[in-house]
């Protein structure tokens, strides 16, 4: 247990960041999700809304400081490639 005040704030700060950051990464994920079950629909009106606000979450998270710039980044590039791949087979 934290024995001083600055102890005491930093652990009242921890777990008020851990509950943002782990609810924006929960948000991402629900987001890519929606974006998979659009690709395997087929539907390509729907794959493009959910890529547009799959990446707009990544890139929010991303700024908001709970997922690495250079992570959002890779996930963004994956998803395009995974339509890509998607849209050169049919």
């Amino acid at each position: 247990m934290a024995h001083n005040n600055q102890q005491r704030k930093r652990i009242r700060q921890d777990a008020k960041r851990y509950a943002a950051n782990s609810g924006a990464r929960s948000r991402v994920s629900t987001f890519i999700k929606k974006f998979e079950t659009a690709l395997k629909s087929g539907d390509t009106t729907e794959i493009a809304t959910t890529f547009k606000s799959a990446m707009s979450e990544l890139a929010k998270a991303s700024q908001a400081g709970s997922l690495n710039r250079h992570a959002a980044s890779r996930k963004v590039s994956r998803l395009a490639a995974r339509i890509k791949a998607a849209s050169a087979s049919k």
